[in-house]
């Protein structure tokens, strides 16, 4: 389903702020993985998901979603089949619209979009079906602005948003990091079920690494641009905070706490 072969992407190349970003990245997910992706601050993976999601395009390498090379696509034109949430509440989502408008520019992701935000009855009764899902009593209140939803309902809201147009692809970009703990929860909770729902190839960045041990059937650990650990859902099953840390330090030659990866 996605295929990143022999990815490298530099930053400033040739200048004293020379940045090897991704080096000799291979990451082939089948249909349907759910991948949690850790490491360090300047790892690389939010350049990982930005290259996938086409804001990046990479030195050398190639990248695959369905079989189709879409190396040299932009990510808008990449949006129809892929789908990110992102950290800050505030993205995905437009403030001055309201629910069920957000809904609608959801619905057209990646397609030829008109000026007109009107909603009609039979995509009224649609959203409302889709918000149901979620739990939150969004389904009743679609004519509130969206600024006025909590960080938490926003956030949930950018979920279902991300999978609306049925993408091939799930990108989430520590899209639990600026929630207390209860809402984390609840959105992580939220997560699983619309991955599962919708069988859905994800890959999940987070710093929190008892989450990305809970979360999904597979977990890579990234460091200066290379992924340098790659667990299936068996030797995942089996792992512990710890034992990542362990791995961790190997590479970083120090002892480490679980903060190390959090800075």
């Amino acid at each position: 389903m996605l295929e990143l072969t022999d990815i490298h992407k530099t930053f400033f190349p040739n200048t004293v702020n020379e940045r090897r970003a991704l080096v000799g990245i291979d990451l082939h997910l089948a249909p349907g993985d759910f991948v949690t992706v850790i490491g360090s601050n300047g790892a690389g993976k939010s350049t990982v998901l930005n290259t996938v999601a086409g804001k990046l395009t990479p030195d050398t390498g190639t990248v695959r979603i369905d079989d189709k090379d879409v190396t040299g696509l932009k990510d808008f034109q990449r949006a129809e089949f892929v789908g990110r949430v992102f950290q800050d509440p505030m993205a995905g989502t437009s403030p001055n619209l309201t629910i069920e408008q957000n809904m609608s520019l959801a619905g057209r992701r990646g397609k030829t979009r008109g000026l007109s935000l009107s909603v009609g009855k039979a995509r009224r009764e649609e959203y409302h079906e889709a918000l149901k899902v979620l739990e939150l009593g969004l389904e009743n209140r679609m004519k509130t602005k969206v600024g006025l939803l909590s960080g938490g309902q926003r956030q949930a809201l950018s979920l279902l948003m991300a999978t609306f147009s049925g993408p091939k692809i799930l990108l989430l970009d520590e899209h639990t990091a600026a929630l207390d703990p209860q809402r984390a929860a609840l959105v992580t909770e939220l997560t699983q079920k619309v991955v599962a729902d919708q069988n859905l190839t994800t890959l999940m960045v987070t710093h929190n690494m008892a989450q990305a041990l809970e979360v999904g059937n597979r977990l890579i650990m990234m460091h200066e641009g290379r992924i340098i650990l790659d667990l299936h859902e068996e030797e995942k099953r089996g792992k512990t905070v710890e034992d990542l840390l362990g791995e961790f330090a190997k590479i970083k030659g120090a002892e480490l706490d679980d903060k190390a990866l959090l800075q």
